[in-house]
């Protein structure tokens, strides 16, 4: 990834965790001391900021900054390029995605992200099963992680195990399971939803139009899919 693809994609972030709170960016600036005109540059991708600043930025929206990996573009074009030609019941059935939604009764839940898009019909890479839950619920969830052997990300480790498994503690949300790997996405209410049907069974999605207002790495996966195809049409 270059330097000036990350640094938009870290504007983007910034807005996008703006906009979800309905802050302006004068709001913005004031709650974590900076000018106006920082976050305008930053957001437009037009200033690297600092790592410190960004933590600031984050901060006063209540998140934080993780840092991941992941394969080279022309790697990721391939690995696009092979889902497209599987069918969805293939990938539903190798994510084990069944067999873990079926482990979650009664506990409040949508499939949002990569999973959300990967049920619609998009050949997105799919590593766990990506869901919305309420912060209400999330001792709810607690309890079923302690029933299922779950482990939550350690990102100071690079590996599960050796932190909270509460999600209103810090850390990723993201767990492993014995039926599998969860990520979640912490709100008050859980977005609207969609019905899609695969093999008879009904899943309540996140429509792929708000996944790209409020789902960062899954819209820019999206953005990458369509760009493949109509460069392919050209």
């Amino acid at each position: 990834m270059s330097s000036t693809r990350l640094v938009s994609l870290l504007g983007a972030a910034v807005r996008q965790q703006r906009q979800l709170r309905e802050l302006s960016q004068r709001q913005l600036a004031a709650l974590a001391g900076v000018s106006q005109g920082a976050v305008a540059h930053i957001e437009r991708g037009e200033r690297t900021p600092s790592i410190p600043l960004l933590e600031r930025l984050l901060a006063a929206m209540d998140v934080q900054l993780v840092v991941g990996v992941e394969p080279l573009d022309a790697h990721l074009d391939a690995r696009i390029d092979d889902l497209a030609a599987r069918p969805i019941a293939e990938r539903i059935d190798e994510l084990g995605l069944d067999r873990l939604l079926d482990r979650l009764p009664g506990l409040p839940q949508v499939i949002t992200g990569s999973t959300a898009a990967l049920l619609q019909g998009a050949p997105v890479p799919v590593d766990a099963l990506e869901i919305a839950l309420r912060w209400q619920d999330s001792k709810q969830f607690t309890r079923w992680l302690e029933a299922n052997y779950g482990q939550r990300w350690n990102a100071r480790w690079g590996e599960f195990g050796g932190v909270w498994l509460d999600p209103e503690e810090q850390g990723e949300h993201r767990w492993s399971t014995r039926y599998g790997e969860i990520k979640a996405t912490m709100c008050d209410e859980l977005p609207e939803t969609i019905e899609v049907r695969h093999d008879g069974r009904g899943y309540q999605v996140v429509p792929l139009v708000e996944l790209e207002l409020t789902e960062l790495r899954a819209a820019e996966l999206l953005r990458r899919y369509r760009a493949r195809q109509l460069a392919s049409e050209a």
